[in-house]
């Protein structure tokens, strides 16, 4: 299928330092350099599978800022990026301290991204497009990104552009109660969200999965998609509820794959693919993710999935 389309996205894009070895990071002598945000791994994620893709941000004046601009364009994602002379890009940095687990250290605060605003979202740039996504890890850098998503989102509805939202909770930069609050207004405005068990809960009672789309359905998004991981996807989509199998793989890093699942449901929605179909390509995208090292250098192309789907080592 030839996916058309246009997809925005607006997020932070941090530099990510990568241990080269399992172990503690001051043993670690070499570290692999790449980058990694939300909304940017569902960008690549989306082009890679044929959609146009526009990045919303803001990078700081440095090699940091400039790879990023470097390696999305070359996965031909359009920036649209203000440059601030004045703060940092953001940086992360990953330690495996064991092969069987992952740290994760954020060194954001006071960064470029933080400072965005809704001076940033250009009317025309939403205007021109047929999917918004947004995640709940830009409201949580503060004030001014959370009213640059505000603003965005404002601007897709008034242009009957898709609005879509990945919950994406992160403890590390509020509350469950502050984001819960965000949240619980943007999942109103939305059409599709996305969210994981616990960050269901967030916005509605605690419960069975069942319980838990239902209920994010009742506040008004048409399309209500449960990730799972191992066990797959539960979604309610105009009132029907699916639940949709897991491909089975050999997992070596589940990071990204959430992203990965995103961008094949979204970029199937813009192709015009059945909601089973959208299904499909999603839980099949997140799979091969896992298959690989890194936040988006797994992400797989239309080839990949049907490569993947055609092994004989994939169980259904």
């Amino acid at each position: 299928m030839t996916t058309t389309g246009h997809l925005v996205t607006l997020g932070e894009t941090m530099a990510v330092f990568s241990a080269a070895q399992a172990g503690p990071l001051s043993n670690n002598k070499e570290m692999r350099l790449s980058h990694a945000g939300a909304e940017s791994n569902v960008a690549i994620g989306a082009s890679r599978l044929g959609a146009r893709v526009t990045w919303i941000s803001r990078l700081g004046e440095d090699g940091f800022g400039e790879l990023i601009q470097r390696e999305l364009r070359a996965e031909r994602v359009e920036v649209a990026v203000r440059v601030d002379p004045t703060r940092p890009t953001g940086l992360m940095v990953k330690e495996r301290p064991n092969a069987l687990r992952t740290n994760v250290r954020y060194y954001r605060s006071g960064s470029a991204a933080s400072a965005m605003t809704a001076f940033d979202v250009d009317r025309d740039t939403i205007a021109a497009a047929d999917v918004l996504h947004v995640t709940g890890v830009t409201p949580a850098l503060g004030p001014g990104p959370s009213s640059a998503v505000l603003q965005a989102v404002d601007m897709a509805r008034e242009n009957d552009t898709l609005v879509s939202l990945d919950l994406n909770y992160r403890s590390s930069l509020w509350s469950r109660e502050d984001a819960g609050a965000a949240l619980d207004h943007l999942v109103r405005r939305a059409d599709v969200v996305f969210a994981g068990p616990e960050e269901a809960s967030l916005v509605v009672p605690d419960g069975p999965v069942q319980d838990l789309a239902e209920a994010l359905a009742a506040m008004g998004p048409a399309q209500v998609v449960l990730k799972l991981g191992a066990e797959g996807a539960y979604s309610v989509i105009d009132g029907e509820v699916r639940k949709t199998p897991a491909v089975a793989v050999p997992v070596v890093d589940t990071v990204g794959a959430g992203d990965a699942f995103v961008a094949g449901f979204l970029a199937e929605w813009m192709a015009g693919a059945t909601a089973d179909e959208r299904l499909r390509t999603a839980v099949t995208a997140g799979a091969f993710a896992c298959t690989t090292l890194g936040d988006w250098e797994g992400l797989p192309t239309r080839a990949d999935l049907e490569s993947l789907s055609a092994s004989d080592a994939v169980h259904r």
